[in-house]
């Protein structure tokens, strides 16, 4: 097993690019499903969600080629298989994007119920009562969604009780082959969501709304789309962690390949610590802060802060002056980092869904444990100014998301290293 050796490192600099979306290619992936034509899709972030996927799509009957390590042509035609099954799909919740998509195409199919990261329960009823409200019949049968809708999905209105990322997207795919109008109430807003709406929008469907938390689509009837191909868009979350590790050794870097405004809440926070920015329309440069400033964060639906980025910026907090007060309101088990970066000796105290942490302490170098994707590289980052080397286990959290980490940080002049165990 993989583990990351980091060594304190005062300064970094330098240049890298940005990949793909990992949370726009997998739904892109699924909604591949839908199509009657082959397709390209470019920009795709070489990482092990995107590879677990394109292997379950691969046992659903789907054909792939890699042109590059980051374009593929894929190839849905001879899809014939409609069960899920636990084995892949107990690795990564986003899984159950197929269950929209087989489910309007062939009218019945079996997925396993998900699992992945270990930050709440984040169930999958929403999903399941969206469904049934498009006229499918839906039981739990052995650990599986069994879902059958023999005449096609139907229009419905559906309104979710909270906004939920993957749920939209399930039934944005199962509403482009349905018979009649769908609308999504309180759906999410995401650039990943709007990206999807878009492609879905190339291949026929006609959608309104989109970037409204109110989406209007109108199925196709059961005929297969001619999707287009897709480039997928820059990783706003990859970008934001990048921009932690500049701002956690004060250092000017500079991000290429990224959409500015998909990051407005993470710069605009960075901005209130006291950073600064030279952003042009596909790049961002950090400036160093003259001094950095305790702040408070509340995680929220985009486009406010993203509680993918919770984690980073608490190890951020960690070098700030003053006491920064982070309140997690999405997941109820995403702190599972504290603990870890008290073993650092950061001085992190939790009340309820709110860490209160005090900057300014030294931070001493420890083998510590990743617990989930996003708290893997806060872990890194309190690693690149923690006193002498600090040990990350279990990084294949961490490989989940991210794309050679490790490599674009020593482009940036990061003293770490990737070992065995």
């Amino acid at each position: 097993m993989d583990f990351l050796k980091i060594y304190q490192t005062p300064k970094l600099s330098g240049h890298i690019d940005i990949s793909g979306a990992k949370n726009s290619a997998l739904p892109i992936l699924t909604a591949t499903l839908l199509s009657q034509t082959p397709l390209t899709i470019s920009n795709l972030p070489n990482v092990a969600d995107v590879n677990t996927l394109l292997k379950l799509l691969e046992i659903l009957g789907a054909e792939y080629q890699s042109l590059t390590p980051h374009r593929i042509t894929i190839n849905t035609q001879r899809v014939r298989e409609t069960k899920a099954t636990y084995d892949i799909v107990r690795k990564m919740r986003a899984s159950i994007l197929v269950l929209g998509p087989l489910l309007a195409r062939f009218g019945h199919c079996e997925v396993s119920l998900p699992g992945g990261c270990a930050i709440g329960a984040r169930p999958v009823d929403l999903h399941i009562k969206a469904m049934e409200k498009m006229g499918a019949k839906v039981d739990i049968q052995n650990g599986y969604i069994v879902a059958q809708a023999p005449q096609g999905l139907k229009g419905a209105t559906i309104v979710f009780d909270k906004i939920t990322v993957t749920g939209t997207e399930n039934v944005l795919m199962a509403a482009s082959l349905a018979k009649g109008k769908t609308k999504i109430i309180n759906a999410a807003k995401e650039p990943e969501v709007i990206q999807l709406c878009e492609i879905l929008q190339n291949a026929g469907v006609s959608i309104e709304g989109i970037g409204t938390h109110e989406l209007e689509i109108i199925g196709s009837d059961g005929e297969l789309l001619k999707m287009q191909d897709i480039a997928v868009i820059p990783d706003r979350i990859e970008a934001g962690t990048y921009l932690c590790a500049g701002a956690i050794t004060n250092s000017s870097i500079t991000l290429n390949k990224i959409i500015p405004h998909h990051l407005e809440a993470i710069t605009d926070k960075l901005q209130e610590i006291g950073f600064g920015f030279e952003i042009t329309h596909d790049s961002l440069t950090l400036l160093p802060a003259p001094k950095r400033k305790a702040f408070e964060i509340t995680t929220t639906e985009y486009p406010g802060f993203p509680t993918d980025m919770q984690a980073q910026f608490m190890a951020l907090a960690l070098v700030c002056e003053g006491i920064s007060s982070i309140e997690e309101k999405l997941f109820e088990n995403r702190f599972m980092h504290v603990s870890e970066l008290q073993r650092m000796g950061a001085n992190i105290t939790l009340k309820g869904h709110t860490a209160n942490i005090i900057g300014g302490e030294d931070l001493k170098g420890a083998d510590v444990m990743a617990t989930d994707l996003r708290a893997s590289s806060a872990l890194v980052l309190a690693g690149l100014v923690a006193q002498g080397s600090t040990q990350v286990h279990r990084i294949y959290h961490l490989d989940r998301g991210y794309e050679k980490l490790e490599i674009k940080l020593q482009n940036l002049g990061a003293k770490i290293e990737r070992l065995k165990e």
